[in-house]
């Protein structure tokens, strides 16, 4: 162990020495690195925790860059892949510490050989489908989790412990039907409130991983620094004896069958994600050479992209999944997944 790289944290009275050896010897993922994703990466980075995995199907644009702190212009002019771009950063920021970063879409058949082999999953996405999957996973392995969501200026985090706490279907029974939440991309949101909810991830994190869990408390807390709003809800008598999760152990969102459906359409984005039933490898040398009469090509090594004649961009990922940007409509991008892939 580096003391002196951490000697301010080791001081603290709440971490000290064995708290550190802790923190570099647990292994944590990080679902999203989006803008919560990229503060709770970089706190966990430089607190010196030793294993990070960091998960995100997307790629950096120019939007991102207001809230997303670990991406710079280059990045979104690459359109480099965020999971990998933020493991770059961070490997300048501490060469000491393993970085996993995963360039895929967490869905059904795969969350649990993602998530089910670290000792605490942080939520840094973007939507209830995946948290309710986080939840899933959670609770069946017995690995506590931290809720954080932002959007204009407000922001809610909650530590679940499977076993100790209620879980997400406890309080929040399933997914909200569409429209009924407002988004990042619909509504806006400010940087500051990332930074707030982050921060407070974080925090709860260094608790969980240092051996000082029964000190949080089962509260979910809320704020609004422009409205100059606080308030902490207490949760701890909301677990439900029926719950389908942690009571009956029917684990709905990690059933691949039940699962959502692999044709999405991403809000506010003007996007159509398709997921394809079974995971590929794809070389994207010679999908470029193949896609070449199609229309202007950009391609790196974790993405495809191709400008089409009628408008629309196609951007395929190694794994086979296809954005099809510039549109709304499933039935287009499943065209265009039947005509141009064909998988």
């Amino acid at each position: 162990m580096d003391e002196l790289r951490y000697s301010r944290q080791i001081l603290f009275a709440g971490i000290g020495r064995e708290g550190q050896s802790k923190l570099a010897s647990s292994r944590v993922a990080i679902v999203g690195m989006g803008a919560l994703g990229t503060v709770l990466a970089n706190h966990m980075a430089r607190a010196g925790v030793g294993y990070l995995r960091l998960i995100d199907r997307d790629f950096v644009e120019a939007s991102n860059l207001q809230r997303q702190m670990l991406y710079d212009e280059q990045d979104a002019a690459q359109s480099t892949a965020k999971a990998q771009a933020a493991a770059n950063k961070l490997r300048a920021v501490n060469s000491q510490i393993v970085m996993d970063p995963h360039v895929v879409d967490v869905n059904a058949t795969n969350a649990e050989s993602l998530l089910a082999d670290v000792d605490l999953i942080l939520d840094g996405s973007d939507n209830f489908a995946v948290r309710f999957l986080l939840n899933d996973v959670a609770v069946k392995h017995s690995i506590p989790w931290i809720y954080g969501g932002a959007v204009r200026s407000r922001g809610t985090v909650l530590a679940i412990r499977p076993g100790e706490t209620p879980c997400l279907r406890c309080l929040f029974g399933n997914v909200p039907e569409a429209g009924t939440i407002e988004t990042c991309d619909t509504a806006g949101v400010i940087a500051p409130i990332i930074d707030i909810v982050a921060s407070y991830q974080a925090t709860f994190a260094l608790k969980l991983l240092t051996g000082q869990a029964s000190q949080l408390p089962a509260r979910m807390l809320q704020f609004d620094p422009w409205e100059l709003q606080y308030s902490a809800v207490d949760v701890s008598r909301m677990k439900k004896a029926d719950c389908p999760a942690c009571a009956q152990r029917q684990f709905d969102f990690l059933d691949y069958h039940a699962a959502e459906d692999t044709v999405q359409t991403l809000c506010g984005r003007d996007s159509v994600q398709i997921q394809p039933l079974q995971a590929h490898t794809l070389d994207l040398r010679e999908w470029a050479e193949r896609w070449r009469p199609l229309g202007e090509l950009t391609a790196n090594p974790f993405l495809l992209k191709c400008k089409l004649p009628s408008g629309q961009t196609m951007v395929l990922f190694p794994d086979g999944r296809l954005l099809v940007q510039g549109t709304d409509d499933p039935v287009f991008a499943k065209t265009c997944y039947s005509r141009y892939i064909g998988l």
